[in-house]
């Protein structure tokens, strides 16, 4: 299927129509309003658990074909190069990935003590079944608490108790869905995919502490 957007690129995607017929929705309302010209009034696709770039907003035209219809965005940016030269074709599913936003970029912590880790993790595949820390630029690895429901297709909150001794120390999360498909560091997700992949990046996301308790990115 073809979807296509009115918005100034006409941006359109060739969809699997199993896909659509299973999980997709025509959305023209949110929390009991119209949905908002920013989010695609007055028609959005939704199809839960693809990459956002297919819930193509401003819904102008649904259209059954007979086979990918080689659109201009999914060729040049949704069709990945690989190491060996073959192309992957087409990029949908949103990959499993974590990110810490406590602490993250642009704050600070006051000094030595205690703080809690926490963050959100989600994947295409179904549901989230662990998230890991570091808290060691990836050395050792820890267990944090998921938040209840885990509910597939959807956002799942982690949290994880920490002590800081003040000394500067880089930390990050990795996922691993229901699947078994486990989050990859930058150089694990760069030996598989090369280095054409940066429009579906889902590697560990580093964050260091420096020793006066400012967070930058890695």
């Amino acid at each position: 299927m073809l979807a296509e957007g009115a918005d100034a690129c006409k941006l359109f995607r060739s969809l699997p129509l199993g896909k659509v017929l299973k999980d997709g929705l025509v959305a023209y309302a949110q929390n009991g309003e119209a949905i908002r010209p920013s989010q695609g009034y007055p028609l959005r696709l939704i199809v839960p658990g693809y990459e956002g770039n297919t819930n193509i907003k401003w819904l102008r035209q649904l259209k059954v074909v007979d086979q990918p219809y080689m659109a201009k965005d999914e060729t040049s940016k949704y069709t990945d190069l690989m190491p060996d030269g073959r192309a992957r074709q087409f990029t949908f599913d949103m990959d499993a990935k974590s990110v810490i936003t406590h602490p993250s970029g642009g704050r600070k912590l006051v000094g030595p003590g205690f703080y809690e880790i926490r963050g959100l993790a989600w994947t295409g595949r179904g549901r989230i079944e662990k998230v890991e820390v570091s808290v060691d630029g990836g050395v050792t690895w820890k267990a944090a608490q998921l938040q209840e429901p885990r509910l597939a297709l959807a956002f799942t909150r982690f949290r994880m108790p920490w002590k800081w001794d003040g000394s500067e120390v880089q930390i990050m999360s990795r996922a691993t869905d229901e699947s078994g498909y486990l989050q990859p560091s930058r150089e694990e997700l760069t030996e598989a995919r090369g280095l054409n992949s940066n429009y579906h990046y889902n590697g560990t996301k580093v964050w260091r502490i420096a020793a006066d308790g400012e967070v930058h990115s890695v």
